[in-house]
């Protein structure tokens, strides 16, 4: 049997009579995108982690690809001056529970209301096959009053690519 390997297109393997050819991804190529968003608004006074309504769902091809996850856009705000929110993105697979994956902090310093943005990526290796469910919680770390995970001036997206190993 004849095999042909392209730098280019991973390993194809010759077409047989009445087949198509079959293609494996090379490392490092996109095997599928799935991205959700929302523009409503959600706030927390809370110094507890508290689940955002944003939530996206994945199964991959092989237990060997790795997830990676964007969170991006959507405006973030304080009511206070001199407070801190913590965005953390959280990992369930099948039923199993969820895990923390990563976090990302935010200082809001001024003497009103402070808005920035989330933007931050983790790059996950999950080891499954099965659906994957990723969301991102938040929290107030440090000062006092409410910050919001979107606060309807923005929208905020959660895209996972599953990335072949």
């Amino acid at each position: 049997m004849t095999v042909i390997i392209d730098g280019t297109a991973g390993i194809t393997f010759p077409v047989t009579a009445g087949s198509a050819s079959a293609v494996q991804a090379s490392s490092g190529r996109v095997l599928q995108v799935i991205s959700s968003s929302i523009s409503s608004s959600q706030t927390t006074s809370s110094t507890s982690a508290v689940a955002s309504n944003l939530i996206t769902t994945i199964t991959p091809s092989s237990a060997t690809s790795k997830i990676l996850i964007f969170v991006n856009g959507g405006a973030i705000d304080s009511n206070t001056s001199s407070n801190l929110q913590t965005t953390y993105i959280y990992r369930n697979i099948a039923s199993s529970g969820y895990s923390l994956l990563s976090q990302m902090q935010v200082f809001f310093y001024t003497s009103g209301n402070a808005f920035g943005g989330h933007s931050f990526n983790y790059l996950d290796s999950p080891s499954t096959t099965s659906s994957i469910s990723y969301q991102p919680y938040f929290k107030v770390s440090g000062g006092s009053g409410s910050v919001w995970f979107n606060n309807n001036s923005g929208v905020v997206s959660l895209t996972l690519m599953e990335i072949a190993a």
